[in-house]
């Protein structure tokens, strides 16, 4: 009974001295910048609030329309059976660009919010196409969080590793070699990155080969609109 007695003794002790201590600082971010505002306000301000251009979750919670690039100089803009005035539905989706291994209940399930989209042809044959997908936050929402949607076997059948997308955690961008066609060879080049809860993803298509910097000079434009 006197060691339990102890014990407890000496741990309220501690207690005790421990509350009569002024509260320790607690050390500097690794990373500075962080906080908002930059400096503290005196009492009784508030911070003004972030403009559009800095609170990206004001930008898209717009139209997310608005936020797809365009296609590279010369472009002209076409029509796809994968969208509807800009949008993108799930079915169409989980279709087109992703075999249809992903199911509709999943994306659901991922917190999936809405998709937008654009194809595009260039004066050569070229063409391509990009797709903003959005997740609601959700503790569920997986797709940001893991680039989930590479195309089907894509990285398994090929052993193409990518290149990383510069500024990103893991965007990365892919060019293939042409596979096979029933009418003639088909160049493949395709990147996908994440900011904030959008998910972008963008194909090239073409029968010569298409070059690294084309497919990530798409990628780099359409992170910097977002």
């Amino acid at each position: 009974m006197a060691a339990v007695l102890g014990i407890v003794g000496g741990t309220a002790t501690g207690y005790a001295i421990q509350a009569d201590r002024p509260p320790t600082p607690l050390p500097p971010l690794a990373q500075q910048g962080l906080g908002y505002p930059a400096k503290p306000l005196p009492a009784g301000e508030e911070a003004e609030p972030l403009t559009a251009e800095e609170d990206h979750q004001v930008r898209t919670d717009g139209d997310l329309r608005e936020l797809l690039i365009g296609g590279p100089a010369g472009a002209r803009e076409i029509a796809a059976p994968w969208l509807d005035n800009g949008w993108v539905p799930l079915r169409a989706y989980a279709h087109y660009f992703d075999g249809g291994g992903y199911s509709f209940s999943s994306m659901l399930e991922n917190g999936t919010r809405r998709i937008a989209g654009r194809a595009w042809e260039e004066s050569g044959g070229r063409q391509g196409n990009l797709v903003l997908v959005q997740y609601r936050p959700s503790i569920n929402a997986q797709g940001p969080a893991d680039l989930d949607m590479l195309p089907l076997g894509m990285i398994t059948r090929s052993g193409n590793a990518g290149d990383p997308v510069k500024g990103t955690a893991k965007g990365r961008y892919y060019v293939y070699d042409a596979g096979s066609a029933v009418d003639r060879p088909r160049f493949r080049a395709y990147a996908a990155a994440h900011r904030g809860d959008v998910l972008i993803k963008i194909n090239l298509f073409d029968s010569e080969p298409i070059s690294k910097k084309d497919i990530r000079t798409l990628i780099e434009r359409q992170l910097e609109r977002l």
